[in-house]
């Protein structure tokens, strides 16, 4: 049902991993017989159309886009001036501060802002889009569906499902605990903590919806198991971070065969996220640590110290719990290896 839906070969999504995806890897996972994506939370309007044109040239095939709908927040001076002492000094990097004079700046406006990615995505004909952080709105959804757009949205729990599947949206991402980078938590205070199979499994016996596995999933044996449970489809992302596709670093690529251990913290970004274990976790995720500005002015920081250091130990490196299952294999075969392996 989902693949006849979606016009793929394959229930097999590319995650929409933002800063990571690229068209290139988007087109080789559809071209493929997936569903690719463009992670397009982190970009404005121009580099949101220059990517979809990109991918459009690149394929012909169905492809999927997504943005943020998390709940604009407003920059907290106090906040962040504690913020910038408490981090600088526990990395031992009092020389730092005196970067951080002026307010944070807002890295990401959030779809539910305004009507100009909404504007994009009808114009450009995009086949499917997807959220992540909540929902747009009645009007932006309504407009989808005239338009005749794929929607989906993320969940972690099951009334996060239940608000995606009232709202009118058709295929819902059940995110689970194991996913890497940060999942779709409707509200950052709130994180059920679920296992992927445990929460598709809880979806599907409560709504009749069309649900797709996300978190940890690396190999075809994930897969079965996702389907197992009742997924009608699966969303990998870490596996393939490390394609030459992928817009990661070299040293991003490397530290996810080299490091073995993911763990969520919200220091890196103010949102809870999972990324491979350095210092935002071992010296900044302490029980006495003061509270995170609001996302995204926290991430700001963040990329902000990695930035001046270039040092691997402040580096954002989003991973899921099963990192060490990774192979190091282009999108192309990855998703032969998936495909040959699978019943689907």
């Amino acid at each position: 049902m989902l693949r006849n839906f979606l016009n793929i070969q394959y229930p097999i999504f590319l995650a929409p991993m933002a800063g990571v995806s690229t068209p290139k890897l988007a087109a080789e996972v559809s071209n493929s017989g997936g569903l690719g994506s463009l992670g397009l939370g982190s970009c404005n309007h121009e580099e949101a159309k220059k990517q979809i044109e990109q991918l459009k040239q690149l394929t012909s095939l169905p492809f999927q886009v997504n943005f943020f709908c998390h709940q604009p927040e407003k920059s907290d001076a106090t906040l962040e001036n504690q913020w910038v002492q408490y981090c600088c000094s526990k990395f031992g990097r009092i020389d730092l501060m005196n970067n951080f004079s002026q307010a944070f700046s807002c890295l990401y406006s959030s779809f539910l802002e305004n009507d100009n990615f909404l504007d994009l995505v009808i114009q450009e004909k995009v086949p499917a889009v997807s959220f992540h952080f909540g929902i747009p709105s009645k009007s932006q959804i309504y407009r989808l569906k005239q338009a005749n757009i794929v929607t989906m949205a993320s969940a972690t729990n099951l009334i996060e499902a239940s608000y995606i599947a009232r709202s009118g949206i058709d295929i819902i991402i059940a995110q689970g605990i194991e996913a890497g980078g940060h999942r779709g938590v409707f509200n950052p205070n709130i994180d059920s903590a679920i296992p992927t199979l445990e929460l598709v499994f809880l979806i599907k016996n409560n709504l009749s919806i069309p649900v797709v596995a996300a978190g940890g999933i690396m190999d075809a044996r994930d897969i079965h198991d996702c389907l197992r449970v009742g997924a009608n489809g699966v969303q990998l992302g870490t596996a393939f971070v490390q394609c030459s596709s992928s817009k990661a670093s070299e040293t991003y690529r490397q530290s996810l065969f080299n490091s073995k251990v993911t763990q969520i913290t919200a220091t890196i970004s103010g949102r809870p996220a999972r990324g491979l274990v350095n210092d935002w976790h071992l010296k900044i995720d302490s029980p006495d640590r003061p509270l995170t500005p609001p996302y995204p002015y926290t991430y700001y920081f963040a990329k902000k110290i990695y930035e001046y250091t270039r040092q691997p130990q402040y580096a954002a490196f989003w991973a899921g719990s099963k990192v060490s299952k990774i192979k190091k294999m282009e999108a192309p075969d990855l998703m032969k290896s998936f495909i040959e392996n699978v019943d689907f």
